[in-house]
């Protein structure tokens, strides 16, 4: 390998039609929630269908708040891939490893960003923060957990982890061979260093995984131990938290590593017993998760207080029935996908991809229906029956989200191997 390409084979994407094309497009949405939010800043939240609870008859949580849920739920998949490929070997995991890692720390930055857009002010809301904060409450943990020290570690963990392809890559010149030594910080990759660094993310990897479960089921604890919100009372919130956002977050790396394998350089290393082993894990998660339902649903409906029947009652066959009902279709269809090709060990790639899309559709479907029914219908005091519908800035600041979280992954992925150098790439 000359050092005039060595560098760039390494690479992944190049700066091609298809790719200018992609930046472009996202970029316009960036653009469009910018104007968006540049409108809510301006007019304040009255431009959102968010309106407070009881006389105003509306949700004070909307999109944002869900979507904050959602994305971090999508990074707990993430570090946990990578952190089980790191702790037990799991070598047919190991091609997605990257990928996962960096879904973790967008996902947690995306969420980050929609809280401080949720709070209309954000200045405001931040020096509050500072002045006003309670230890003792879940947001105070939400905060401090998952979105300070869950994204601290994986940020460390993603640094660590790249050490060495960023080492390599810093051997060949090039317009980013600054960026590479920079990250590489002197790392050589000797037999010393190799040995230090894998005792180092390992011990690493062992202590992200509690803290994962831990900040994950602090998350639900906002909902499960408000005694005063009927739907969202319950002990099953924290436990159920963490199952689907394995769900979500499983289906989404199997999208992400599907489309990757597009990519013909990559097609070889991303191996369908790759995405048979993330079904498995989907599949598995999903019925956890069924089971989460059933239970929630038969407490609901048998023993429970008359205004948390109420709620159960808009999920079951009230105005939020269309969505309970379609997004626990789609998680069982999803689920017999998936296991129909367990059963049979015939796996096909298509159908995964299509399971991934339907258990996130379903995953954002349950955070809606977490998030809004108990606000509009789940009061204890006289209040008439509210209302939430999203408006055109909410829609198009959360479409804003996601392209930025696919600009910056495309990026990343146009300057940095998006797959871990293998031995036989660094001896070409």
């Amino acid at each position: 390998m000359t050092k005039e390409t060595g560098q760039s084979s390494y690479a992944l994407m190049r700066s091609g039609r298809g790719f200018k094309l992609m930046l472009a497009s996202l970029l316009v949405l960036i653009g469009l929630a910018l104007y968006a939010y540049s409108r809510q800043f301006v007019e304040g939240l009255a431009v959102t269908g968010m309106r407070d609870i009881g006389t105003m008859g509306g949700s004070a949580w909307g999109l944002y708040i869900i979507f904050d849920i959602y994305f971090v739920g999508v990074s707990f998949a993430g570090i946990t891939v990578a952190a089980l490929v790191r702790l037990f070997k799991l070598e047919h995991l190991r091609p997605i490893s990257r990928m996962a890692e960096l879904l973790t720390i967008t996902a947690l930055v995306l969420a980050a960003l929609v809280v401080v857009i949720d709070l209309g002010q954000p200045g405001r809301g931040i020096v509050n923060l500072f002045r006003y904060a309670r230890p003792m409450s879940p947001f105070f943990g939400t905060f401090s957990l998952v979105i300070s020290g869950y994204l601290f570690a994986s940020v460390v963990y993603f640094y660590l982890d790249s050490r060495r392809d960023a080492a390599l890559c810093a051997r060949y010149p090039g317009r980013w061979q600054w960026l590479y030594r920079l990250w590489a910080a002197g790392y050589k990759d000797t037999a010393e260093e190799k040995k230090r660094h894998e005792q180092t993310t390992w011990w690493l990897a062992l202590a992200i995984v509690p803290l994962l479960v831990i900040a994950h089921s602090t998350l639900g604890l906002i909902f499960g131990i408000q005694g005063g919100r009927p739907g969202w009372f319950s002990a099953l919130q924290a436990p159920a938290f963490v199952i689907l956002a394995g769900v979500s977050g499983m289906g989404l790396i199997i999208i992400i590593a599907a489309i990757f394998r597009s990519v013909p350089a990559l097609r070889e290393r991303l191996p369908l017993q790759t995405f048979a082993w993330l079904g498995n894990f989907t599949w598995v998660l999903s019925v956890s998760y069924l089971y989460f339902v059933a239970v929630e649903l038969l407490t609901g409906t048998y023993a429970a207080r008359q205004e948390e029947a109420a709620v159960t009652r808009e999920l079951l066959v009230g105005n939020y029935a269309w969505m309970f009902w379609s997004s626990a279709g789609l998680i069982l269809v999803s689920f017999l996908i998936l296991f129909g090709q367990f059963l049979r060990h015939r796996y096909s790639l298509p159908l995964m991809v299509t399971a991934g899309v339907l258990v996130n559709i379903a995953a954002i479907g349950k955070r809606f229906l977490l998030v809004v029914p108990s606000q509009t219908h789940g009061s204890l005091l006289p209040y008439g029956a509210g209302v939430y519908s999203p408006t055109w800035v909410e829609y198009s600041i959360i479409l804003g989200m996601f392209a930025l979280g696919t600009l910056a992954y495309a990026l990343f992925a146009r300057v940095f191997p998006i797959m871990e150098i293998q031995e036989s790439e660094e001896r070409r």
